[in-house]
């Protein structure tokens, strides 16, 4: 159950993202920040990027960062409990990884893994707030809506093919589960316009439909409608709180999708399209689905992709109670299809020029909640002194004090470790800690942006990294 306190606090931060994004409406179009002209951005290690995102608070011990391990026994202190799955071995000698992660494991030698990503202890600890924050680099609320990191890059790169969308979303629903709204406050392009948001798609074996003209409405009707569309937006009558910037963003945004509806390049969206053999190995239900339309549309000129496992409260990483069973069956879901994925970028020759991410917005821990000395309220289900039942074995609580972020591809080096946690309690990043503004920092570098790009907005520059600080990870870079 989520408590009163959890809730109030969900409500405040709510309004107080509303009322940015409201505020973001009205602005004008942001400009280069007048410095811009003075930051060098460097040489692009890849074209294309695919965020595969652990939605819910993936638990490192149990998947990326193995412990020592005790299995499940009844009246087990829970105190001596730090992975609940065994260590197994990968392509690459001194890595490992837990059991259920066979098939990752043999891919490990083409990417880095990096053990010491932390995190801020933000007091009320929300995957709301986590989730913002991991997405566009900033801690809500704002003043401003920040934009999704994919929107950065589709801002500053463009398109990579004029005709498909250069930010996708694949996997998340914002309507009808937990959290939608604040799920739609960082899923967004912010105030860069709507033309830099998301192409949403949370079915991915229905994207097909999201191409393709209403059923029984021939082109050229569709086309009719678009123009009287187009026409509506152009005469909206709340032109005094939506600004000129926006109306226009919104049009280029429709034109955009008219292209897509009339270009062979929309097949790209076609599961069906592909050998059933093929289909076969990713279908591990939606998520897999996701990663082979990720894949299709990489292939097509897609500029970023993000692939998640959705995030409902309770459900999926969100592991407050039966945390073992739970993840054993997330990684039955995401092992095969995120290790052909590398496999099949390989193949086509496009992994070089490709990042490849795996993240979280915090890891998990068996007693400690946020880090030690937090004041962050327990909000596991599952609390007890020793195991008496199934679903008291697990990691149950946020831990934000490390975790880790797997990458692929895009400049990385092949069969890297970097960074690494404490191997007993508390697992906090002892060499190397990797902190979010840094992470996106080498993100951007290795897509060819500067960390310390800008955009005036309400006369102050909006950075890609808070206030410009971000420094990229140049270690996990292949020399």
């Amino acid at each position: 159950m989520i408590t009163l306190e959890e809730k109030l606090a969900r409500r405040d931060l709510l309004k107080q993202l509303g009322a940015a994004s409201l505020a973001t409406l009205g602005m004008g179009a942001p400009s280069a920040w007048a410095d811009s002209e003075k930051v060098i951005h460097p040489a692009p290690k890849a074209d294309s990027c695919i965020l595969i995102w652990m939605a819910g608070g993936m638990a490192a011990p149990d998947t990326f960062d193995p412990k020592r391990y005790l299995p499940f026994e009844k009246g087990l202190d829970v105190n001596k409990i730090l992975s609940t799955f065994p260590a197994i071995d990968t392509a690459v000698d001194n890595i490992k990884l837990t059991k259920g992660f066979e098939r990752v494991a043999q891919v490990m030698d083409r990417g880095t893994l990096i053990r010491s990503a932390v995190q801020p202890d933000l007091g009320s600890i929300l995957h709301s707030r986590h989730q913002y924050h991991c997405h566009t680099g900033y801690v809500p609320p704002l003043t401003v809506a920040a934009p999704h990191i994919g929107s950065w890059m589709a801002k500053v790169l463009g398109p990579k093919n004029e005709v498909i969308p250069p930010f996708i979303n694949i996997g998340q629903r914002l309507e009808g589960v937990g959290e939608k709204e604040e799920l739609k406050a960082f899923t967004t392009a912010g105030f860069f316009g709507t033309e830099y948001g998301p192409m949403n798609l949370p079915y991915p074996q229905d994207a097909v439909k999201s191409v393709q003209p209403p059923k029984g409405m021939e082109p050229g009707r569709f086309a009719n409608r678009y123009r009287h569309y187009k026409k509506l937006i152009s005469q909206n009558p709340n032109r005094e709180w939506v600004s000129d910037f926006q109306q226009e963003s919104m049009l280029r945004s429709l034109d955009a999708a008219h292209r897509l509806l009339q270009s062979k390049e929309r097949h790209a969206f076609d599961l069906t399209r592909e050998p059933k053999e093929m289909r076969e190995v990713y279908d591990t239900g939606r998520f897999g689905q996701g990663c082979l339309l990720a894949r299709r549309l990489v292939e097509a000129g897609a500029r970023f992709v993000e692939v998640t496992t959705e995030y409902i409260p309770f459900i999926h990483w969100d592991t407050h109670e039966n945390g073992h069973t739970t993840v054993k069956r997330m990684k039955s879901e995401i092992d095969r299809p995120i290790a052909q994925l590398i496999l099949d970028l390989e193949e086509r020759g496009l992994l070089d020029r490709t990042l490849v991410i795996i993240a979280s917005e915090f890891s998990r821990d068996m007693m400690i909640e946020g880090v030690p000395g937090s004041t962050a309220r327990d909000q596991s289900r599952a609390r007890t002194d020793k195991l008496q039942v199934m679903k008291h074995y697990g990691l149950h609580r946020h831990f934000t004090g490390g975790t880790s972020v797997a990458m692929f591809g895009g400049g990385v080096e092949k069969g890297f470790l970097y960074g690494k946690t404490a191997d007993e309690r508390p697992l906090l990043a002892v060499e190397n800690p990797v902190s979010i503004e840094d992470l996106h920092a080498t993100i951007f570098t290795a897509m060819g942006i500067s960390p310390k790009t800008a955009f005036d907005v309400e006369k102050r520059p909006f950075f890609a990294t808070k206030d410009g600080t971000g420094k990229p990870v140049m270690d996990i870079f292949a020399s």
